[in-house]
């Protein structure tokens, strides 16, 4: 397959409000659906067993969330194994209704909403080290269909703030490969709009393979565990644990 190409996607720059917008969010429902995303991040986290603890909730960030429908779903599939959790969905724009926030409530989640461009979340110095020493506010960082957005020294210095502020961390990209590249091009066969067509096809090309997120990421077999790999047949994930001393 080719090297990785990104190019700005349709609905990035649409406002929240645009039907097309409002179109696309629910398409990409659909899209989840085939992609069995719910099902690739359940596992990703099942086999995160240092997560299932009780005492403080464990705080979880998600990247890039939406309207955090993705992650309620992941949620319910959870169930109340994993309650108390203290979950932030961070997204550039406002698309969490009260509705969704409440459906956290009930499955003993505490949800809240940051509506903030992620670069400005990683200048935030609050994030970083505080009195000369690492600060590590987030349990688990979750990005699902957003690291491919960017490249080179942007992505560099996310996925470093990323290691930086976090002890785990999970992504789920589109893998950059011929089968999801003809997929991308059937996705009309969902129902989906003219924005999600062209973003799907726009979205493979700027997916990931191999160990591309691995040669990125800091540490790696020094303070990181990391694993890259295939998962369904669309989906591309990348997993970081810390190395746990003897």
């Amino acid at each position: 397959m080719l090297s990785r190409l990104v190019l700005p996607e349709v609905l990035d720059d649409l406002p929240e409000d645009d039907p097309r917008a409002m179109q696309s969010r629910r398409d990409l429902r659909r899209v989840h659906l085939v992609m069995g995303t719910r099902s690739i991040l359940l596992q990703a986290l099942q086999d995160m067993p240092a997560l299932r603890r009780t005492g403080a909730p464990l705080r979880i960030l998600e990247l890039g969330a939406g309207d955090g429908s993705l992650m309620l779903s992941v949620a319910r599939a959870l169930g109340p194994a994993w309650a108390p959790v203290h979950l932030t969905l961070l997204d550039a724009q406002s698309l969490v209704t009260r509705g969704t926030i409440a459906s956290y409530a009930e499955l003993g989640w505490t949800a809240v909403t940051s509506v903030l461009d992620v670069f400005e979340w990683a200048d935030d110095p609050t994030g970083a080290d505080r009195r000369g020493k690492r600060y590590v506010p987030w349990d688990l960082i979750v990005a699902n269909l957003f690291l491919h957005h960017f490249e080179g020294a942007q992505l560099v210095g996310l996925l470093r703030t990323i290691a930086d502020r976090s002890d785990r961390f999970l992504a789920c990209e589109p893998r950059r490969a011929w089968l999801p590249l003809v997929g991308s091009h059937l996705i009309g066969a969902l129902g989906t709009n003219a924005v999600t067509r062209e973003d799907a096809v726009l979205s493979v090309h700027a997916g990931f393979r191999g160990g591309e997120l691995t040669a990125l990421w800091p540490g790696v077999g020094d303070t990181w565990e990391v694993q890259e790999y295939s998962a369904g047949l669309f989906s591309h994930c990348f997993r970081a644990e810390p190395i746990l001393e003897d």
